[in-house]
């Protein structure tokens, strides 16, 4: 039997002012084994019948989880809220996409608790920050914990619900790792080759160490959630990338790092 994982996309604007959503369904079996991907568009006002309702019904509460995908850069953005509490955090959100991400809080009433950035380049896009502070909360990323008195393993309230921060540097020297719940949200960890703006982890002893110790060492059924989208998937599990993932499964640290050094430079 197959299941399939609905992904939905950003908003595109028609000709005719119709609101369309992009979709990628990605076919699995039972064992989680990817099969294959449909991708499309369709009216927003269809989407309730393809994915069913927007909220992860396996918590046991009315939780809204949205990924949203780029589909030029691959790049991934996740909305977590809290519908009780109408409170919510975003998760590796862009500066381009801020009036999308405004009109999502204001369609559900959400007020926005957190920024959480798992890493940044605003040396490559120096605008980033500033567009960022529009969407009013404050922004954890990992080079700035201490302004906001926070350190790895601190938790961060939105509803009854916590994020926990995770220090996990390597792909860049501060990056961080967000759990909730039964899921990480582990930005260009383990999307090693996927970044449009970095084509190698900048350090990648601290990788090594950051996904050997604190991401495979996760339950088994953790989900994994990545900053970059790799063959049209956004998630993935600790069990998987564990035994299965092309730079660390079956390797050793030297071989790892030398795989590392061959990597190129520049996309």
């Amino acid at each position: 039997m197959a299941v399939n994982l609905v992904l939905r996309g950003a908003f595109r604007i028609c000709k005719n002012r119709q609101v369309l959503v992009s979709y990628k369904v990605c076919h699995l079996d039972t064992a989680g084994t990817f099969l294959g991907m449909v991708s499309g568009c369709v009216p927003e006002v269809l989407v309730a019948r393809i994915t069913g309702p927007q909220t992860t019904s396996n918590l046991g509460k009315n939780v809204y989880f949205r990924i949203l995908n780029n589909d030029a850069s691959g790049e991934m953005t996740y909305l977590l809220a809290d519908q009780d509490a109408r409170e919510a955090v975003l998760i590796d959100p862009h500066g381009r996409d801020l009036p999308l991400l405004l009109a999502l809080l204001a369609e559900r009433e959400l007020h926005l608790c957190w920024v959480l950035r798992t890493h940044h380049h605003d040396a490559l896009l120096p605008d980033e920050p500033d567009q960022l502070a529009q969407l009013g909360a404050p922004v954890v990323q990992g080079d700035a914990l201490a302004a906001l008195q926070l350190a790895d393993g601190a938790a961060l309230p939105f509803g009854d619900e916590l994020v926990r921060i995770l220090a996990t540097p390597g792909h860049t020297p501060h990056c961080l790792s967000f759990g909730w719940r039964d899921r990480l949200f582990c930005g260009g960890l383990l999307a090693l080759a996927a970044c449009p703006h970095q084509p190698r982890p900048a350090e990648p002893e601290a990788l090594w160490d950051s996904v050997t110790q604190r991401v495979f060492t996760l339950p088994d059924e953790t989900l994994l959630f990545a900053g970059h989208e790799q063959r049209a998937r956004a998630v993935s599990t600790a069990l998987e990338q564990r035994r299965w993932h092309p730079f660390f499964a079956g390797l050793t640290r030297d071989e790892f790092l030398a795989q590392m050094a061959a990597l190129p430079e520049n996309k």
